[in-house]
């Protein structure tokens, strides 16, 4: 699926955001990029470098758990209330291969003040479920400067 049969609006960054997984100041991160869908989740549709493999062919298990930890942070985000994870619970079901078109999506499936619990997924091209996670995630408070 493309972003264009789905009317998916682009989901945009800080051009110096840092961010490992998102952030496109970053050269060596994933720099991913996210479209808000008209139900509220997020989407992305990266292919992941081999740089970031585990077993040749298929991405490591942290980056795995990355993608899974952006979707759910930028669907918070999408919401207008950027937010840490607290807690990430992924399992790992089929190997995630590396080079070729996936496609991660995330959700709020519930909200309380401060405290948002989400879940994402990452399918590859025929739609297959390669991996999920469940996380809670806290609105980031801003700290005082010094």
């Amino acid at each position: 699926m493309t972003e264009s049969r789905e009317q998916l609006a682009p989901l945009p960054h800080s051009a110096s955001n840092r961010c490992f997984g998102c952030g496109p100041a970053n050269t060596t991160g994933l720099r991913l990029e996210f479209f808000l869908a008209p139900d509220r989740s997020v989407v992305s549709l990266p292919a992941i470098s081999g740089a970031f493999a585990g077993h040749p062919g298929y991405l490591h298990g942290g980056i795995i758990a990355t993608l899974l930890d952006e979707a759910m942070s930028k669907a918070v985000r999408a919401q207008g209330r950027p937010s840490v994870t607290r807690k990430l619970e992924v399992e790992y079901l089929r190997p995630v291969p590396a080079e070729v078109q996936l496609r991660v999506e995330g959700r709020v499936l519930q909200s309380d003040r401060r405290k948002h619990w989400t879940e994402a997924a990452i399918f590859n091209s025929e739609g297959t479920l390669l991996a999920q996670a469940k996380g809670l995630f806290v609105e980031a408070v801003p700290q005082p400067k010094k």
